[in-house]
């Protein structure tokens, strides 16, 4: 091998083991929290003024790597399960593109330590609810309900309404009714999220004895409480609009992007096909994104 070959292949394996360590992250979940937290602070500065560029930016980079760092941790917990199942062979750990494993470990305590320390610098507020945020997904979800109760999602769900009450509180210092409303809204699609993906890969879920609650009971009372947690969702949109000073955009938001749910998840509840019930898994991320971009926009016009 010569100089110039070893130095590509030193090259392509450091870029693998960069993307492998960004992968076990989970990105597009980063990316998708993160946003609810800067459609939540953007909102805050509108109502209590701008914050300093300092206490913005350190803000959004505490909530991405908070995030990024539990989903790092949750993928070395769940290692055994990812190994298992169709739809997570590929990921770094189970593909060995992280080894030893623990290194996943390590990786998302650093990236989580890390936005304590940014927390900290900005409020000890923000700074609790990154705490909560940790607590709720790794150690409620991850290491205690997820193999063991159908509620797994139910009750762990209330770190992913964490990111979006910590946006508040970055500006604010403080919790208030909106926000808390907020973020409810957020745990209230999270069971429309993961229950229609866990209809998709019903035999995966049910191979590794995961309890998802489609695995578990029957799939019209499966469908059932996914349709209540969609129309609950959807009329806590609306209660945020009574309890803030919002104008136009996000009401007409919130009612459109609710109608869209709402019929999209009666549709699966009549027609519970694995296809319809993937169609309304890829529905609800952008559902999510639309609904917090009218935040924004109302806020900033």
């Amino acid at each position: 091998m010569n100089l110039e070959t070893s130095i590509n292949k030193t090259r392509a394996d450091f870029r693998t083991t960069v993307l492998a360590y960004l992968e076990v992250t989970k990105p597009r979940s980063v990316v998708l929290l993160v946003f609810t937290a800067l459609a939540t602070m953007v909102v805050a500065s509108a109502i209590n003024g701008p914050v300093p560029t300092f206490q913005f930016v350190a803000a959004i980079a505490a909530v991405t790597l908070a995030c990024a760092g539990a989903n790092a941790v949750s993928c070395y917990i769940d290692r055994d399960l990812d190994a298992s199942m169709t739809r997570t062979q590929k990921r770094p750990i189970p593909d060995g593109r992280i080894n030893p494993p623990v290194r996943a470990l390590y990786w998302g305590l650093l990236l989580f330590v890390s936005s304590l320390f940014l927390g900290w610098r900005v409020n000890p507020v923000a700074f609790a609810c990154l705490w909560g945020g940790m607590i709720g997904y790794v150690g409620i979800y991850s290491l205690w309900l997820k193999r063991r109760s159908s509620w797994n999602i139910i009750l762990g769900g209330f770190s992913g309404g964490l990111p979006a009450l910590f946006g508040w509180t970055a500006v604010t210092g403080k919790v208030d009714l909106l926000p808390l409303l907020i973020a409810a809204l957020v745990v209230l699609w999270i069971p429309n999220h993961i229950w229609s993906l866990a209809i998709f890969y019903k035999e995966d879920y049910a191979k590794v004895k995961v309890p998802m609650l489609p695995v578990v009971c029957e799939i019209k009372k499966a469908l059932h409480c996914l349709l209540s947690t969609v129309i609950l969702m959807v009329l806590f949109s609306i209660l945020i609009y009574f309890a803030g000073s919002w104008g136009t955009i996000y009401i007409m938001t919130a009612i459109l992007t609710g109608l869209a749910a709402i019929g999209l998840s009666t549709y699966v509840y009549f027609h519970p096909t694995p296809k319809n019930a993937w169609l309304l898994f890829k529905f609800s991320s952008p559902y999510l994104f639309l609904l917090f971009l009218g935040m924004m926009a109302d806020a900033w016009l």
